[in-house]
């Protein structure tokens, strides 16, 4: 390809994922001098951007490309592509707080909050670990929910993008998604796209 008659290289698209640790933010600088994603990558990568975003407290499964077109559908409301993540609350979870999350929450400020589905992962004296599953992510969406329920998120970590699973890739570690996990991210995409949303009341 030619620019005003210079040879200009299209540089390759690049997709990776990042096992985001606690604590780490997902801007290129911050300004109050904390650990971001980007020290993380190779250096001599290209440069690419996240994905969506998780917020400093969470962590987990974290998309970075340069491909921004592919960026935009996996962020857009219309895609309602799953997001799983699993999730610490600091209390034991029965029957009727499983109810009261799945009925979805408004907030003082008028907006309306829920998920796909709950469930309980495991449980302990105090606290317990839920699954939940966004087809929407609005922010803080999971934090803001239960706290309009009084519950306080201990952990929370993202462990799957539609059909791509975090895995066993350690926290801090970096990897490319392989031509398997990319095309059926994009099959994904693809379906949730050509399928109708059901509206909840």
């Amino acid at each position: 390809m030619e620019v005003d008659g210079q040879s200009v290289a299209v540089a390759a698209k690049i997709y990776l994922m990042l096992n985001k640790p606690r604590g780490v933010v997902t801007t290129a600088s911050d300004e109050k001098g904390r650990e971001t994603v980007y020290g993380f990558l190779d250096a001599a990568l290209p440069w690419v951007s996240p994905v969506g975003r998780l917020d400093k407290a969470s962590e987990g499964l974290l998309l970075l490309t340069n491909d921004s077109e592919w960026a935009a559908q996996v962020t857009a409301p219309e895609t309602h592509l799953d997001k799983t993540y699993h999730v610490q609350i600091d209390r034991v979870a029965d029957l009727k707080l499983l109810q009261s999350i799945e009925k979805g929450i408004k907030t003082a400020d008028g907006d309306f909050l829920c998920l796909k589905s709950v469930r309980v992962l495991r449980g302990g004296e105090r606290n317990t670990w839920l699954e939940i599953v966004l087809d929407e992510g609005k922010n803080r969406h999971i934090r803001r929910m239960l706290a309009s329920l009084g519950i306080a998120v201990l952990r929370l970590v993202r462990v799957a993008i539609g059909p791509l699973p975090l895995g066993q890739l350690a926290k801090g570690e970096v990897r490319s998604l392989t031509n398997e996990e990319k095309s059926a991210l994009d099959r994904a995409l693809r379906t949730r796209l050509a399928s109708p949303r059901r509206i909840r009341p």
